[in-house]
């Protein structure tokens, strides 16, 4: 890897053209400003010394056609290419793909593999498909996955399909359906839980989720698909809003919390599923269906990894 003298940095007035429309600005920063880190940006987007049309905004703030948007002179070395990621990984997301045209990658995302850098992590999925497809220069995430769940995730490759995506699900045009493994023996007359969340941080800096009156309306619908004795449950669970850790903390609140979640399981069931074989968080998206631009409709469903499978073959045995 070689780096280059940076040029001197300067102002940037960039024109927002239609295909960008309603795209965060935030967002819209990470894409150009490559190289520059994460926080710098939000930094210079609180600061102000971004500003859209004359004026500040904040990181939410959607672009419109049409948009003036100022960029601040950023300092960073020049890369002559991006850091190359391990080639294991970039073959075990290869393989992952379940489904790709020229507009959109839907992968079976393994646990353990965070969506995106940050935090500490130098990379995630998305930087991993930049290398993978370096022509795509549009590809983006659709919507995430939590680090250690697993499962089917899109990736678009067009900021139209991106657009079409976004439009789907802030309405109900997309199913997306998760298995869990949660702790007891889950009723049948719970199928649902709507209890609203609200996001905290800690003082380690560590985001919690918690049911709480002032929080965001939540609501997930379950269905029982295995039962293990009064041990464990094997539920679907069909998120119709999209809070972070939504499924995690409804099960909770439900009373049936799941196998392997380090922030909000009980430790002795996930220990117990931990002596079986299943050191992993038991939280798998599994099946997913997305209207198309042209009317048709995509289906897709995804297995689960051979922890997964054989945990619950030992557990089905299991005295």
């Amino acid at each position: 890897m070689t780096t280059t003298a940076p040029q001197t940095p300067s102002v940037q007035l960039l024109e927002v053209s239609p295909e960008y429309a309603g795209q965060r600005i935030d967002n819209f920063l990470l894409a150009r400003l490559k190289g520059v880190p994460k926080t710098l940006i939000y930094r210079i987007l609180r600061k102000g010394e971004v500003r859209v049309n004359k004026g500040r905004i904040k990181p939410e703030y959607k672009l419109q056609a049409g948009d003036i948007v100022r960029v601040p002179p950023v300092r960073v070395p020049e890369r002559d290419e991006p850091v190359p990621l391990a080639q294991g990984l970039l073959q075990r997301l290869e393989a992952s793909i379940v489904f790709e045209d020229n507009k959109l990658i839907v992968i079976n995302k393994p646990c353990g593999i965070a969506v995106h850098g940050g935090s500490g992590l130098t990379f995630g999925v998305i930087e991993a498909f930049r290398q993978l497809r370096p022509d795509a220069k549009e590809l983006e995430l659709v919507h995430r996955l939590d680090r250690d769940t697993s499962g089917l995730l899109m990736i678009a490759k067009k900021r139209s399909m991106l657009r079409h995506l976004h439009t789907a699900l802030r309405g109900d045009g997309v199913d997306k359906r998760y298995m869990a493994l949660v702790r007891g023996n889950w009723a049948s007359s719970i199928k649902s839980v709507r209890a609203p969340l609200q996001k905290s941080n800690l003082r380690s800096g560590e985001r919690m989720v918690e049911v709480d009156e002032e929080g965001k309306e939540a609501l997930t619908l379950f269905k029982v698909l295995r039962r293990f004795g009064d041990f464990a449950t094997m539920v679907e669970a069909k998120p119709v809003t999209g809070r972070t850790h939504q499924i995690r903390v409804h099960t909770l609140h439900a009373g049936h919390s799941i196998a392997g979640d380090t922030k909000y399981g009980d430790e002795d069931f996930s220990k117990e599923i931990r002596d079986l074989g299943g050191k992993r968080l038991f939280l798998h998206a599994y099946m997913l269906t997305v209207p198309l631009p042209d009317g048709g409709e995509l289906k897709l469903q995804a297995p689960v990894d051979d922890m997964w499978a054989k945990t619950v073959e030992r557990l089905s045995v299991a005295p």
